[in-house]
């Protein structure tokens, strides 16, 4: 089974880049996107096959998150719990007999870190989210979680140590959750590779490979013998980000 993660930073604006071209290429099981940047009912295209579950932010043109998917859920569930986080539509958890699927557009911290505490704050009831989830049925987390982990997932950490998406309590954070019972299924596979799945758009930073890995499939510990593959499409354009795809042995159904 095949899911596709990618933050599209703007699904209209992806559209007009190749977006579908990639969508029937893959032929993915599940994709989930982030920053879709609308709402449903602005869409002049269709996504014919697939079972669509929109999370748009209250805020026009803003954050927002989609997922389609071949396999229909046992229900589908917007925010935490349906009662946090639903303004800004950055969470969508699908339902399966054997997994959940859990697409996240994590909140940056902004320049300055104005938004750190906001962060930290979602960061805790987040993991503990996954962790009743978990405790459940096992769990499958994709998405942009703006964060590089390790000085290996960015290309100058020296240069960004107290930046966003690079502080120590963005990276501690990270480290909790995998201490918490998950496994980030790229690095579990490939712990020295070098790739990223961000750059920004200034000073060429793509064409020079200066980026960051910010976005990730992590997964429960006792789904790690059932990754075949996680990988980092970054011949893909369209976005500042580039997909992540995670081929795994597993049925939606027990």
């Amino acid at each position: 089974m095949r899911f596709i993660s990618w933050n599209v930073n703007g699904l209209r604006a992806a559209m007009k880049k190749g977006f579908m071209d990639f969508l029937i290429e893959q032929d993915a099981d599940f994709i989930a996107l982030q920053e879709i940047k609308m709402n449903k009912d602005q869409a002049d295209f269709e996504f014919s096959g697939y079972h669509q579950y929109w999370n748009s932010a209250e805020r026009a043109g803003y954050s927002g998150t989609l997922v389609l998917t071949k396999h229909q859920p046992l229900q589908v569930s917007y925010g935490i719990e349906g009662a946090f986080y639903t303004e800004e539509g950055r969470i969508i958890t699908l339902e399966y007999e054997s997994f959940f699927l859990v697409n996240v557009y994590v909140p940056n911290s902004k320049r300055e870190l104005l938004r750190l505490d906001y962060r930290m704050a979602f960061e805790d009831r987040f993991r503990s989210y996954l962790q009743k989830l978990d405790t459940l049925k096992p769990v499958i987390l994709c998405g942009d979680l703006n964060v590089a982990h390790q000085e290996i997932d960015l290309k100058n950490p020296s240069t960004n140590r107290r930046n966003a998406g690079f502080t120590d309590e963005e990276r501690a954070k990270f480290s909790k959750l995998l201490e918490a019972g998950f496994i980030d299924s790229y690095r579990a596979l490939y712990p020295e590779k070098v790739e990223y799945s961000w750059w920004s758009y200034m000073f060429n930073a793509r064409k020079n490979n200066a980026g960051w890995r910010i976005d990730y499939f992590v997964v429960s510990k006792s789904l790690k013998e059932k990754i075949i593959d996680s990988e980092i499409l970054t011949d893909i354009y369209g976005s500042d980000h580039c997909p992540v795809r995670l081929t795994m042995k597993i049925k939606t159904a027990n």
